[in-house]
């Protein structure tokens, strides 16, 4: 799996988990909707700035979201 596919995979997992729409979650982080869905299906390279954006927004720490299937802990 590469990067932005680990990265959008993390985002919308933990989205999900706080029972969030992506424009919610785009609102808090004070990035665009369409980013959030670009993230989300892999297709965006993240800016450092824009992971620590969206981390904060889903209330993790930034590294979650570079570990595969960090969510799964969250949930246990």
């Amino acid at each position: 799996m590469n990067v932005p596919d680990l990265v959008g995979k993390n985002v919308r997992a933990y989205r999900e988990l706080m029972g969030i729409s992506q424009e919610r979650l785009a609102d808090i982080a004070g990035l665009h909707r369409t980013y959030i869905t670009q993230v989300e299906q892999g297709k965006r390279n993240l800016t450092v700035i824009s992971i620590f954006k969206i981390a904060k927004a889903l209330e993790i720490e930034p590294p979650l979201l570079l570990i595969p299937d960090s969510w799964k802990k969250k949930i246990k």
